[in-house]
């Protein structure tokens, strides 16, 4: 059993939103860093969370702050009547959440 596993439960989407729900200011480079991939990759991922009504950007003065718009369903047909909030919330309950929004 001393193979290490290089697979995850969750996609990188996932990992993107709990980053950004971790701290809603901080720069895509950071989130690029703490996930593991390229900030493009991120950049591709927030754009894909905005258009999916998952993420809002707004600019605070020289920074982006992103809310995570929890009430939205999860998207695959096997978890389509779970919100995302039912996915998020357990994985940060001993965070404090700034950057997630109960609409």
């Amino acid at each position: 059993m001393g193979l290490e596993a290089h697979w995850t439960f969750f996609s990188n989407h996932a990992h993107v939103l709990i980053a950004l729900a971790r701290n809603p200011y901080q720069p895509l480079r950071e989130v690029a860093l703490a996930v593991g991939i390229t900030e493009r990759a991120v950049q591709r991922i927030v754009a894909d969370l905005e258009e999916g009504g998952y993420l809002e950007r707004n600019r605070e003065g020289r920074r982006n702050r992103y809310t995570i718009h929890l009430q939205r369903p999860l998207r695959h047909p096997l978890e389509s009547h779970c919100e995302l909030r039912q996915l998020l919330q357990p994985l940060l309950e001993q965070d404090q959440a700034p950057g997630v929004e109960d609409d």
